[in-house]
């Protein structure tokens, strides 16, 4: 069965059957995505994880399949009516909704009108009709009356029903009309007669028509909701009828221009049976497209932030902004250590501003604060102007004056109520440890996130509106890819951090920060095997991406396998120097020529990353931090001017463009028609969530608080090319993302609302405060 699964996702991915079968063995052998990705790589012909992952997923659904294909071939045997043409139909089924059709007609259901007019022995009388279209269906009726049916009206009735029912019945027509009602049909949607004020949000869809095929994964979701809230109503037009009942009569080669009662048969048919259930069916296939769609935001959105530019080891001062119970501090040391903490009380209503000032300056002076970490929810906008009076007081005063940045703090309450807060901060109040996150977060982005629920970081759409299992499990593979590429510091990262290493549970995690804390610093990886219940396999997958910098063994610094280690020792060899030598010097690595060192073991790709590696021992793939230097007196949307060309940070990007705070606390909009003068079919192509850009302001509306930005400085302001389709001419005019639900840029106040601060600067937010103010909700 593997040989088939294999192929079947080799020609759906684009690989050897030869690369699938590899990679669904070492699956198999318990072998986890991120150690097949980077140390098997001759196995799988260098499949990345995200192609193991479809791999691993199209099994699962395959495996699934074809333990469904068993079930239904018995059922029918058991019924003795299995044929071999039947076997044949359902051993090529290449999906569940074929083999469900094919299973149909022996399924077991509750009694239908057609069972009881098959019973009632008007089966016949059917045939008769179909095979002779010149036959008077009333007259011919009139000689199959029988009980139940004691008219000629009554007879027709379920000869009628004995008709649609085969039509239903039949797996290909079947088949066929749903691929032609998704191909051809439209979605419209229409307001709820006194829903127009409460769903102003939906304005946009209130007349709108788009085709199935063209609906973007974002839009389909706002319908649903919008469906689901009361304010629309969704209708399917599937198109021409005539098209459909033709397919049908061609079908069951029915003359229905000779015979009314046929024509009206076929009408019928489609009406009740096959147009219900191909609706049904395009809308189930447009929540699930429309799922893979969020999740793969979620997904790339989720990475962008977890692979975000670490500050790196600098004393941080964290705020927490609030208002009545005043501003959490913390200050957290260059590896993260929890050195001091205070509240503030500088806004309303104690207004405390000097008294704020001057302890927020003491503390900075006193620990060496090189980083002011300010928290973007509720008071944001008036704690960052604190931030920036207490650096220029220090630069005043001849101290160096630290960076004030605004960060995301999109989970930090969530983390500071968790079970594991409690554990690493017992004795700290609840509201300080959300200081203490948004100060780590800003010098280690994925350290300090992993700590929270993937699903409370908010960096997608409609995130409870797809399959929550499957969010889940999609962001879990996220979170381990992002942490495995990255690389962990064994002797200092958290256990919540460990557990994300590849072959590392939750105990295990647990277990090697409790060996650390009884004796010491690991000195090398080989220790790991002391630690309780870490055994060989788990070390075979997680010691590649454990770290141990100043160690004993110097390649215990890298991302060279300890199974490796021998190629390494023989390169040296042949080098004439020592292992040590050999680390970081670019001179003579270029030299190498990787296949003189492969041996059946580690073959080329292998030894090409091992060179690579040495090269540049423990490298972090993660870009250099920056910040974006926001413009002297642009500090409201109401400052802002077309033309205008600011500096600013990318803080999410979604599928119709990319937000750009650029200071002003409401985020502008690059839509994806403005990122390039080629066409985008992707904005991240373009651009990724904390990137810092160059943007031209094209247009501004102060009062719904909207910016239009374009990453093409010599546009021309005023020109933002927007489309408003209106009524029934939207048909496909939503291509640029014109409605509103996914395209306001208005902002939401409140924890978790954004208020950028002016002349500071930013490292981006989170996705689910640049969707709520476009309108998708949380």
């Amino acid at each position: 069965m593997n040989r088939m699964i294999a192929a079947t996702i080799a020609q759906e991915i684009g690989a050897g059957r030869e690369q699938v079968e590899a990679a669904l063995r070492l699956l198999e052998e318990g072998n986890t995505v991120p150690f097949i990705a980077r140390y098997r790589k001759e196995a799988t012909g260098g499949l990345d994880d995200t192609a193991l992952r479809t791999v691993e997923e199209r099994a699962t659904y395959l495996r699934e399949l074809q333990d469904r294909k068993e079930t239904v071939l018995a059922a029918i045997e058991e019924q003795g009516k299995l044929d071999d043409t039947l076997r044949a139909l359902i051993a090529e089924c290449t999906t569940k909704a074929r083999l469900e059709d094919l299973y149909a007609p022996f399924k077991k259901r509750r009694k239908t009108k057609a069972d009881k007019a098959r019973e009632a022995g008007l089966e016949p009388l059917t045939d008769a009709l179909i095979a002779d279209s010149s036959l008077d269906p009333e007259k011919t009726a009139a000689t199959y009356l029988t009980e139940g049916y004691a008219d000629a009206k009554a007879a027709l009735d379920g000869a009628r029903a004995i008709l649609i029912d085969r039509f239903a019945l039949n797996a290909d027509l079947v088949g066929e009309v749903r691929e032609e009602v998704f191909e051809r049909g439209h979605l419209r949607s229409g307001v709820i007669e006194g829903k127009e004020t409460e769903g102003a949000k939906y304005k946009d869809y209130f007349e709108f028509s788009e085709p199935l095929r063209a609906l973007p994964s974002h839009r389909i979701l706002a319908l649903l909701r919008g469906e689901a809230e009361g304010v629309l109503r969704l209708d399917l037009d599937a198109g021409e009828d005539e098209l459909y009942e033709g397919m049908i009569a061609r079908a069951f080669d029915l003359d229905t221009h000779s015979s009314r009662w046929l024509a009206d048969a076929v009408r019928w048919g489609w009406r009740t049976k096959l147009e219900v259930s191909s609706g049904l069916d395009a809308r189930t296939r447009l929540k699930e497209r429309a799922e893979q769609g969020a999740l793969a935001v979620f997904a790339a959105n989720l990475r962008d932030v977890l692979l975000a530019a670490p500050a790196g080891p600098k004393a941080v001062l964290g705020l927490d902004p609030g208002y009545r119970n005043g501003v959490k501090c913390a200050v957290v040391d260059a590896t993260g250590k929890v050195l001091d903490a205070a509240i503030v009380h500088p806004h309303q209503p104690q207004n405390r501003w000097k008294q704020a000032l001057e302890t927020l300056v003491a503390l900075c002076s006193r620990h060496g604060v090189e980083l002011l970490a300010v928290g973007n929810g509720t008071a944001s906008r008036e704690s960052e102007k604190l931030a920036r009076e207490v650096a220029d007081s220090l630069a005043q005063a001849g101290a160096a004056r630290p960076t004030p940045v605004v960060v995301s703090e999109s989970g930090a309450s969530v983390y500071s109520a968790s079970e594991l807060a409690a554990q690493e901060f017992p004795h700290m109040d609840v509201s300080l440890r959300g200081a203490v996150s948004i100060a780590r977060r800003l010098q280690d982005p994925l350290a300090e996130l992993v700590k929270i629920d993937p699903k409370a970081i908010g960096v997608g759409q409609y995130q409870h509106d797809v399959n929550q299992a499957a969010l889940a499990r999609t962001l879990d593979g996220v979170v381990e890819d992002a942490v495995n590429g990255v690389g962990v510091d064994l002797n200092s990262a958290s256990a919540p951090l460990l557990t994300r290493v590849a072959g590392v549970t939750a105990t295990v995690a647990e277990n090697i920060v409790a060996y650390r804390d009884e004796h010491g610093a690991f000195s090398t990886r080989k220790e790991l095997g002391k630690v309780p219940r870490l055994g060989p396999k788990a070390f075979e997958q997680c010691a590649g991406f454990l770290r141990i910098n100043g160690g004993a063994e110097p390649l215990d610094a890298s991302a060279v396998h300890p199974e490796a280690y021998p190629v390494v020792e023989r390169i040296a060899a042949a080098q004439g120097c020592a292992v040590a030598e050999l680390i970081g010097n670019t001179r003579l690595l270029k030299g190498l020529r990787p296949g003189d060192y492969a041996d059946e073991t580690f073959g080329v790709p292998t030894v090409t990353d091992i060179i690579a590696e040495l090269d540049k021992p423990g490298r972090d793939p993660r870009p250099e931090f920056t910040t974006a230097t926001f413009k002297e007196g642009v500090e409201k949307v109401s400052d802002l001017e077309p033309g205008m060309i600011l500096e600013g940070t990318v803080s999410n990007v979604a599928a119709f463009g990319a937000f750009v705070d650029i200071g002003v606390h409401q985020d502008g909009l690059v839509h994806v028609s403005a990122m390039s003068k080629n066409f985008v079919s992707d904005p991240r192509d373009v651009v990724r969530s904390g990137e810092v850009v160059r943007v031209k302001v094209l247009d501004v509306d102060v009062e719904r608080k909207r910016i239009s930005l374009t990453l093409r400085l010599d546009d021309d302001p005023g020109s933002t090319r927007e489309e408003k389709p209106t009524g029934k001419n939207r048909r496909g005019a939503n291509k640029r993302g014109g409605d509103k639900a996914a395209r306001s840029g208005r902002n939401q106040s409140g924890r978790g609302g954004r208020h950028r601060g002016g002349a500071g600067t930013s490292a981006g937010g989170s996705m689910a405060e640049a969707l709520k103010r476009a309108g998708f909700g949380a």
